[in-house]
């Protein structure tokens, strides 16, 4: 019950209130609420107004049992439940110039007569140095160090609202996650599995096919029908009951399945294993052969669809899909037979519209096509067209992919350009079926700071965590001192991580960097190289941003050696901004914007970048990349060109976002209408009776079916 309770703090920032106990009475919960509500506000979280009554009323020793769970949820989201210690002290005061500081290890090292001897030999790694990549001080001798941060207004104060009873809650995470009509990130994937097999309630829709699976597990186990239409959507189902991969991009070690799971897999197969349905199966050819193994589909011949599915798997039957036809008829040069056969499958013939406006038979012909497709694609289909085609009209040099890791490529961009008439009426079409899916606002209200938020498309490369934004949200940095920071802690293998700053010119080029090769500059100042993580460690970089020269900085966190993100027991990066006058600690949790996980199988994490424009104004534009790196020794030097490239391509690409959203929500706003739209980066203090509020948690349930 407590892990749900912090998951509805974290990912809603509501705190579940229920009722009193029975037979209790208030006592001192008005005090209690009051001393939570201080607390709170040293790391940076606040109670809202109607929060702190209702907890007023509570008994003492209830409002203090759950101010405790509130305070570590809140902590653990900031980042502030570690110790954040810095190698040097003094940090980002007297900060040594790295030669000078090599050269005092050196001879510190010279002087000590077991060192000495090792110094002497033929090569000298100076990371072995007696001193390096270790704390020379404590934790409390750093607090002791640093004067007390003052507070100022511009310091983040984030509003905890009053939720309703854990269960209600609960329930409309559930259900919110559940009816996403984009992909969820891997974390979401895990909460949905924690709320299905808590929540009662079935959803009324469940569109992406990984949310079903998950959904499905619930209903596996509870004995209840399945939610299958595919029969990719029982391999998935089949996969995560076994602990494995849901999105079927990794191979899953099926567990042995009870005789009655066995059962009501090979029926909800059996019922979804048409013919038209059957050329599905060799895209997952093994996995489906693994799966027979653990079913054994011989012993229920009232199956036989079932059946089916594996003498298609195992090549015993015969079975072509419909990519398969369509790629035949392309590669035969039978352009118009293939954009036929794509009026089967809306989606599928949209994301090809580019491929098929230069190949097809006519431009007309293919938006003719197009345009009876719309109707029967789903919205974020339509969306994500919508954005692809707008970048056509002003293509960028080079092309950025990312896989649902975050694991990011660029290559030069050879595609030959769409005449502009094609490309305006391919967008009007859309506009237009986009525009009749959304619902009537009412009275929209929306937030200027969230115009520029990207439409999550996809979840997938966004980690949960504070001040999270999509890939190409553009936001405003306010503050004088901008620190970026990184933790992470080793579970068996020893792990040193390098938070580097990669410092370009306008144009992306003439890079500089500051990181543990070079400490700093004369806007710049590196904390130092931590190389061993055992009970956790930090770095940070310190950056006066009116004083720097480079208008492009990219923080990165590279793998130097040991434990991948993924694998170590916890890793997170963030950053902080504050005002000149203000000094504290290296971490100070109330001046921290963003803190999220860092995970996936890449070994340099690209989170943001950091942009001054020509207004003098520095923004943050989001990228949420990963390189694949080397297997060890990765520093900012060995990859500045894929880096900045990479930026750059997130930065020059025309994201969709709010502001086109807002836009034709407001073509449909009605002002006989009794209710009101709300979007912004924080729901309001007061918001009107009745409003639909939309923050970024919430986003994605503005996309339209």
């Amino acid at each position: 019950m407590e892990n749900l309770e912090d998951l509805i703090i974290s990912r809603r920032l509501r705190v579940p209130v229920g009722a009193a106990p029975a037979g209790s009475t208030p006592g001192w919960g008005e005090q209690a609420a009051r001393q939570l509500d201080a607390a709170l506000l040293s790391v940076g979280f606040k109670c809202s107004a109607a929060l702190l009554d209702r907890l007023s009323g509570l008994p003492g020793e209830t409002v203090v049992d759950l101010g405790v769970r509130v305070l570590a949820a809140v902590r653990r989201l900031v980042g502030d439940h570690v110790q954040h210690n810095a190698y040097f002290i003094d940090f980002p005061a007297n900060v040594p110039d790295t030669l000078e500081f090599w050269a005092g290890l050196l001879r510190e090292a010279l002087l000590d007569p077991v060192a000495a001897a090792r110094v002497r030999a033929p090569a000298l790694d100076l990371l072995t140095l007696p001193g390096y990549g270790r704390y020379q001080h404590s934790y409390a001798d750093l607090l002791a160090a640093h004067a007390e941060l003052m507070p100022l207004a511009g310091d983040r104060v984030t509003v905890l609202e009053l939720g309703g009873s854990l269960e209600s809650e609960t329930r409309a995470l559930y259900f919110s996650l559940a009816a996403s009509e984009v992909p969820l990130a891997e974390e979401d994937l895990a909460a949905l599995r924690a709320l299905a097999a808590f929540c009662d309630a079935e959803p009324e829709r469940v569109p992406m096919r990984e949310n079903r699976a998950v959904v499905n597990e619930a209903r596996l186990a509870a004995g209840r029908s399945l939610l299958v239409d595919t029969v990719t959507d029982v391999l998935r189902l089949a996969c995560g009951c076994s602990g494995g991969d849901v999105t079927l991009s990794a191979p899953t070690r099926f567990r042995s399945f009870r005789r009655g799971e066995r059962r009501a897999l090979l029926r909800a197969l059996d019922a979804v294993a048409t013919p038209a349905k059957l050329g599905d199966v060799p895209r997952h050819r093994e996995q489906w052969k693994r799966l027979g193994e653990r079913l054994h589909p011989g012993e229920y011949p009232q199956f036989p669809g079932a059946a089916a599915v594996f003498e298609v798997a195992r090549g015993v039957r015969r079975a072509t899909g419909l990519g398969s036809r369509v790629e035949t008829a392309l590669s035969a040069g039978r352009a118009a037979e293939a954009v036929d056969l794509l009026g089967e499958a809306p989606g599928a013939l949209l994301r090809r519209l580019d491929h098929l406006l230069r190949t097809g038979p006519s431009a007309g012909a293919v938006l003719d096509a197009a345009r009876a497709a719309a109707a029967g694609a789903s919205g974020r289909v339509l969306l994500s067209l919508r954005e692809h085609l707008q970048n056509r009209l002003s293509p960028a040099t080079r092309r950025v992919f990312t896989n649902r890791e975050g694991r990011a490529w660029a290559t030069p961009d050879s595609r030959p350009p769409l005449e502009e008439a094609v490309v305006a009426d391919a967008l009007a079409l859309l506009d237009e079926e986009i525009t009749r899916r959304l619902p009537d606002p009412g009275e929209l209200i929306v937030d200027p700071d969230a115009l520029d938020v990207a439409l999550p498309l996809s979840g997938k490369a966004v980690a949960p965590g504070l001040g999270m934004l999509p890939r190409g949200s553009l936001s405003r940095l306010d503050g004088e001192s901008l620190r970026f920071f990184v933790h992470w802690r080793q579970s068996e293998q020893r792990t040193d991580y390098d938070l580097s700053a990669l410092l370009l010119d306008a144009s992306f080029g003439n890079p500089e960097h500051i990181s543990w090769t070079n400490y700093g500059n004369d806007f710049g100042a590196y904390s130092g190289d931590v190389t061993d993580a055992a009970a956790g460690a930090s770095e940070f970089i310190d950056i006066r941003l009116a004083a720097a020269t480079k208008p492009v900085i990219i923080p990165e966190v590279h793998v130097y050696t040991g434990e991948s993100f993924n694998v170590a027991a916890e890793a997170f990066f963030g950053f902080m901004t504050r005002d000149a006058e203000q000094e504290g600690r290296p971490f100070e949790p109330r001046t921290v914007r963003m803190k999220s996980d860092l995970r996936g199988s890449g070994r340099v994490a690209l989170p943001l970048v950091f942009l001054r424009g020509d207004d003098g104004v520095w923004r943050v534009k989001w990228l949420h990349l990963y390189l694949r790196g080397y297997p060890d020794f990765n520093r900012v030097e060995g990859n500045r060109v894929t880096g900045s490239l990479l930026a750059r391509s997130v930065v020059e690409r025309d994201y969709l976002r709010v502001r086109y959203l807002a836009g034709l929500l407001r073509s449909k706003s009605s002002t006989a209408s009794a209710h009101t739209t709300y979007i912004g980066l924080h729901a309001p203090a007061t918001p009107p009776a009745g409003a639909r509020v939309f923050t970024p948690s919430t986003l994605h349930e503005l996309i339209p079916a």
